[in-house]
């Protein structure tokens, strides 16, 4: 074993920083064993340095984190803080000097990965990242290396534990969104502000990452379809019950059927209880993997947390200590499919569509002109009448969102419908 320690950087001690730096000080033994060098915590960049942090020894707490990646020493970068400044131009500092990088910013991988793993190459240096997504699961490494050799063709998964609690108290308890909502915050899984969880735009960071990785191809934030969840309401439930289904926030990753395009998607969706996915609870992430060679399968477990991310950056960080010690790098950006990313209007799914009708002979015929008027099939309708007014809830086959959406407008338009109560895709069949 080699006894002069590889130094490492933490930049960022929060609620993620502070557990990884607790857990190389209480494992270091094994860590070392495990990597064939000791590791050693060198310095730990904040923008607090008054704040106690238990266990990290105050002399290697700055606020400078660019004269920390500059000072010549450091071997790895660990970058826990988040967004995208300064946290883009610290891992760009890292990478000019010398410094392989493990990151946990979604946010910044999702915008601007391209860049960075450019940057990463450039300079014959490690930028690893799968606490980036799915916190604890193993998931990243798995798709771009132990899957290198295969197909992957989709990956749907809850891959957002605030909104999957959510969702699941809904379910479970009849409660409606507010009342979950205010549920999850109070237990902490949900942010003061939750419109990152809730409008699906951490799930559409984290589909951006895996579609890239699945599809060898480069898949912006921008190029994410994204709807939010702040609109399911009880009676959705109700209504995916009578159809023996669930109501899950889901990214969907899929390349075409032709292998010349790939769509990457966010919204809540109805999916049939004997599907995987319907059995994921309270704040648990689960990613299921289609493959052409390995088939179906499923990676499930703690998305989020302290502890959970903390052991995704740990790994990362055993990985790249040895690639450090062998002089070599692991896997970089694949992106020689370039394909491109089709817009929501082309991907084929189905709709459930709950109307709000006059409740008078000749509705129902109405509608289903409408329907077939724009090229959509339906597969069931439901109605319900009384004293002039009627709800009809129409389940239709599988077409382009364009061709769904249209006939929705279309019938917004007709006069015997009073209303479009609730409009949800159906998946997982």
């Amino acid at each position: 074993m080699r006894t002069r320690p590889l130094k490492v950087a933490l930049l960022g001690c929060g609620v993620v920083g502070s557990e990884v730096a607790r857990i190389m000080t209480t494992h270091a033994d094994d860590l070392a064993q495990r990597i064939g060098a000791p590791v050693e915590l060198a310095g730990v960049a904040v923008r607090r340095p008054s704040k106690v942090r238990e266990g990290i020894d105050p002399a290697l707490v700055t606020t400078d984190a660019t004269a920390l990646l500059k000072r010549g020493d450091i071997d790895v970068a660990i970058e826990v803080i988040g967004g995208i400044e300064p946290a883009r131009t610290l891992i760009t500092t890292a990478f000019e000097n010398g410094i392989s990088v493990v990151s946990a910013n979604k946010a910044l991988l999702a915008q601007d990965g391209a860049a960075l793993h450019a940057a990463a190459e450039t300079h014959g240096l490690d930028l690893y990242y799968e606490a980036a997504v799915a916190g604890a699961i193993p998931l990243v490494r798995p798709m771009r290396e132990s899957l290198a050799g295969d197909k992957i063709n989709r990956v749907m998964g809850i891959v957002n534990g605030t909104t999957n609690f959510i969702l699941d108290k809904m379910d479970s308890t009849g409660a409606g969104y507010q009342e979950a909502l205010d549920e999850a915050t109070a237990l902490g899984y949900a942010e003061a502000d939750p419109t990152a969880d809730v409008e699906g735009y951490d799930a559409a960071a984290k589909a951006a990452i895996l579609a890239g990785i699945a599809f060898h191809t480069r898949v912006r934030l921008d190029d994410v379809y994204r709807e939010g969840m702040t609109e399911v309401s009880a009676s959705d439930f109700a209504s995916a019950k009578r159809m023996g289904c669930t109501i899950k926030l889901l990214a969907i990753l899929e390349r075409a059927a032709d292998g010349e395009s790939v769509t990457a998607r966010v919204h809540p969706a109805m999916i049939p209880l004997s599907h995987p996915l319907a059995s994921v609870r309270e704040a648990y992430n689960a990613v299921f993997v289609e493959a052409e060679a390995a088939g179906r399968l499923m990676f499930y477990g703690p998305g989020a947390g302290g502890s959970p991310t903390a052991s995704a950056v740990l790994g990362d960080l055993v990985a790249v200590c040895r690639n450090k010690l062998a002089e070599a790098t692991g896997p970089g950006e694949s992106a020689y499919t370039q394909l491109p990313v089709s817009p929501m209007g082309e991907v084929v799914t189905r709709y459930h569509i709950s109307l709000d009708v006059a409740d008078k002979p000749g509705v129902l015929a109405q509608v289903a002109t409408t329907f077939a008027e724009h090229g959509v099939s339906i597969d069931t309708v439901r109605q319900q009448g009384k004293d002039g007014e009627a709800s009809l809830v129409v389940v239709t086959h599988r077409a382009p969102d364009a061709a769904l959406s249209g006939t929705v407008e279309a019938l917004r338009k007709l006069d015997t419908v009073r209303g479009v109560a609730s409009i949800m895709r159906v998946e997982g069949e």
